[in-house]
């Protein structure tokens, strides 16, 4: 594409705190010319009124082989869920690594090799965590793709303000990390999501060769 016309970028998981707040900022930005954000339902009125968004609905388990918006400058990949929310593990690994995987395969298979996911701090098929043991399983499988530029972006706890899902635990961590933040090593500090988007938008917009991971301490802080 002629960097003049700005870029044609797709968005996985529009509607989740850090999907949004991508999407938000890729809207914004004058190096972007189209957003495809692919979701289950529409995405709300704050982000749907942009001409150049475009929000195709699609099922996860069937995803449109044929469809001619899968080839994009970039894609970036928020898709992600919790144990609550999947309701099993099986659940859960369905979406943070199959449906990834999935969306990565199409994408390539369009010709979009540039590939940047939201992981995890922590994230490593050895963990422990099944939570970052999955992180960590997507991960190996996308280093194993022929992307010309992937990114792994692996944020510590994320602070973005309410969710519209219950999660105190997450409200505890938050809490506990403000009140503790001079004594907590940078690694573990909470981030906010503005923050992992624009590492993420910049990664899709630099594409740089070969495979880099951003640790959450190496994530630029705005103030």
């Amino acid at each position: 594409m002629n960097e003049a016309t700005g870029k044609t970028l797709l968005v996985f998981g529009g509607s989740g705190l850090v999907g949004m707040e991508v999407l938000r900022q890729a809207l914004a930005n004058p190096a972007v010319r189209q957003v495809v954000a692919p979701t289950r339902r529409p995405l709300p009125v704050s982000v749907s009124h942009y001409a150049h968004l475009l929000n195709p609905q699609v099922d996860f388990d069937a995803l449109p082989a044929a469809a001619d918006w899968w080839r994009a400058d970039a894609t970036l990949c928020a898709l992600g869920t919790t144990l609550k929310q999947a309701g099993s593990k099986d659940g859960f690994r369905k979406v943070d690594r199959d449906y990834v995987a999935a969306v990565a395969r199409q994408t390539l298979a369009a010709g979009t090799r540039t590939f940047v996911l939201n992981s995890s701090l922590g994230a490593s098929p050895r963990s422990g965590s099944f939570y970052l043991r999955v992180k960590g399983e997507i991960e190996k499988d996308l280093q194993a793709m022929d992307f010309r530029s992937l990114t792994l972006v692996r944020p510590s706890l994320l602070d973005g303000g309410p969710r519209q899902d219950d999660r105190p635990g997450e409200v505890f961590g938050l809490l506990l990390s403000r009140g503790l933040k001079p004594i907590i090593p940078k690694r573990y500090r909470a981030i906010k999501t503005r923050d992992v988007a624009a590492a993420m938008l910049q990664a899709a917009l630099m594409a740089p060769v070969g495979q880099q991971v951003i640790e959450s301490s190496a994530i630029p802080r705005q103030r």
